[in-house]
């Protein structure tokens, strides 16, 4: 490795070469595995077609030779929104075949969203389908390219794979992507890249300004993306290995796609959402094809608490031989469920935590710690991984019983090389924690050569880590630093409480009050009393300090249709600031707000 984290400078494997196509199908064809299953796609409607490593070639390099001809080369780069189907996979690989650079964006961000992530990247061309499927909904992703594309003159050609049929607008830069493979070579010869060449760009948001488009290098990434999956899911070949994220976040590129075909895998692709169309779909989908390991986010985890366990008991799922975790700390009370009900206590828990700009897993317990785990802890760095916590006047804070900001001094391979043609944003946002932190005064350098990565941490009595939430979801109430996980964590402990977010709002004593929206289970009425038991639950568990001065029942949460909660707006609601709540297209189901909003103008009117 060559890095200078000082400098934010990474280089893993100079001077190697690799193509990543390569590694994620033909040398398994080349050891005789051309016909195991690569890829199960668990369509939105219950049932599954399996795609061998034989067909995942042909479709792969079909798709090279179609992107090759319209004028794709080494180093350009393609944008991807596409629903979960085999094709997303294609698009991927055909682009690491011939070298090219994909930037893959959730299908269900706006078409300016898009649009800009598209002129970020200087993109040629853009893959979609006509529609997206989800939860029996139909999601317009054609014409949210052409809006997008409309505005960006630099796109030459849009492919258009043939999802459900749809009639819609086809005009001259539009190429129907199933007719066009079908009259291309099955054979397309392999652009090997440097190991420090980009793989991918991927689109992450900041507080403040435009989106940050992450570089991935090839070499690093692979390795690391390939090596974690094997590891911390115990995967042996030919187990059944089920990630149900969404290829348009960092979850689905490692741990569906990269790291699961880099090991010759059998992959689920899931298209659907974990409520279609009943809360047993994942349960039955373990049962029917016999999935040994799961991986999942704790949003989808409480969304099912809600529904009972009957959903959960009344399939078969003893194929199971680890869960897992990804997304955001998990809370005990979630942990717990999964453990007992899903799992039955057989099952270790494997609670990960890592970023979009780590790659890969950073921090988890592994396997075979089964019978030794906390609730919630994110336990231990993995392999080769060096997590320091630091204070507000950035000074190391050693040994045990300390919590702080989560910084690393040794970073794994799969850590984002640079934002894309912004290296000093990349500085700046990554490596200078004084600028983090807004440190007063400012002074030009502060602790060079530690990745910040904008989580605060705990590490407890016996050295195991804690995440405790995001630097910029910390309360300061009272001058005490509180992180909005623990609240949390707290307040779903109460038996009525499925689900609770917790964020700051204007205080005129304590310059910030706690201010909690919980989503209770099924059937229960919220009242004074609940309220009452859930300021003691918080007072108990966290301290008085840390009590809720505002608890609004919430029949429903603001979430992205990845499931990641919208602090944004719940913090403009908890401000009472209704009137500017800003972008809600990317929610799930926007009415939540509406709902939302009303209640705290009754609270408002009240007060």
């Amino acid at each position: 490795m060559d890095s200078d984290l000082a400098e934010a400078n990474i280089n893993w494997y100079p001077g190697g070469k690799l193509n990543v196509s390569e590694n994620c199908i033909d040398r398994h064809i080349a050891a005789g595995r051309g016909d195991d299953v690569a890829l199960i796609w668990e369509a939105d409607e219950p049932g599954s077609t399996n795609v061998t490593y034989n067909e995942l070639l042909e479709n792969v390099s079909r798709l090279a030779n179609v992107l090759k001809e319209h004028g794709v080369e080494k180093g350009d780069r393609v944008v991807i929104y596409m629903p979960m189907t085999p094709s997303i996979v294609y698009a991927m690989l055909a682009c690491a075949r011939i070298g090219a650079i994909h930037a893959i964006v959730f299908a269900g961000f706006s078409s300016t969203s898009l649009q800009d992530r598209i002129i970020n990247g200087g993109a040629k061309m853009v893959i979609t389908a006509d529609e997206g499927l989800r939860g029996g909904k139909t999601i317009p992703l054609k014409q949210t390219v052409d809006e997008a594309v409309a505005n960006c003159p630099d796109v030459e050609t849009v492919l258009v794979q043939t999802r459900t049929g749809a009639d819609v607008n086809m005009g001259p830069k539009d190429v129907v992507m199933e007719t066009a493979m079908a009259a291309a070579s099955p054979e397309c010869p392999i652009e090997y890249v440097d190991a420090a060449d980009p793989l991918f760009l991927l689109y992450t948001s900041g507080s403040t300004g435009t989106p940050k488009g992450l570089q991935h290098s090839s070499g690093g990434y692979l390795s690391y993306a390939s090596f974690t999956h094997e590891r911390i899911f115990d995967y042996k070949r030919g187990d059944v290995y089920a990630c149900v994220a969404d290829a348009g976040w960092i979850t689905g590129h490692s741990y569906v796609v990269y790291g699961p075909l880099a090991n010759g895998a059998t992959s689920v692709i899931f298209e659907s959402i974990p409520t279609y169309p009943d809360a047993g779909r994942y349960w039955e989908m373990v049962e029917r094809l016999k999935i040994n390991q799961f991986y999942t986010a704790p949003t989808a985890i409480r969304l099912l608490i809600k529904s009972g366990e009957d959903y959960v008991k009344k399939y078969d799922r003893s194929s199971l031989k680890v869960l897992g975790s990804v997304g955001e700390p998990i809370n005990p009370e979630a942990w717990e469920w999964y453990n007992k009900v899903v799992g039955e206590e057989k099952c270790p828990i494997v609670d990960t935590w890592w970023q979009t700009e780590t790659g890969g897993i950073m921090m988890t317990p592994l396997p075979e710690d089964h019978g030794n785990l906390k609730p919630g802890a994110a336990t231990k760095p993995f392999f080769g991984v060096e997590p320091v916590l630091i204070d507000g006047d950035v000074n190391e804070l050693e040994g045990d019983n300390q919590s702080g900001y989560l910084c690393f001094k040794q970073i794994s391979s799969s850590m984002t090389q640079t934002v894309y043609n912004d290296k000093e944003r990349f500085k700046k946002v990554y490596f200078d924690v004084g600028a983090c932190l807004e440190l007063d005064p400012p002074q030009e350098s502060y602790c060079p050569g530690l990745y910040f990565t904008g989580d605060g941490a705990r590490r407890d009595e016996d050295g195991d880590w804690w995440i405790t939430g995001r630097v910029d979801d910390v309360i300061n109430v009272s001058g005490h630093r509180l992180g909005t996980a623990e609240v949390e964590n707290a307040l779903v402990e109460h038996e009525s409480v499925a689900e609770a977010a917790v964020v700051g709002f204007p205080h005129e004593v304590k310059g910030q009050g706690v201010y909690a929206f919980v989503t209770l289970i099924d059937g229960v009425e919220y009242t004074d009393e609940i309220e009452v038991e859930l300021k003691a639950v918080v007072s108990k568990l966290v301290g008085g300090f840390a009590r809720p001065d505002m608890i609004q029942s919430a029949p429903g949460l603001p979430k992205t249709r990845s499931g990641k909660i919208m602090r944004r707006i719940l913090g403009k609601v908890a401000a009472n600031q209704v009137d500017d709540l800003g972008d809600t297209s990317t929610l799930n189901d926007p009415s939540v707000v509406d709902d939302l909003v009303a209640v705290r103008k009754t609270i408002a009117d009240k007060a």
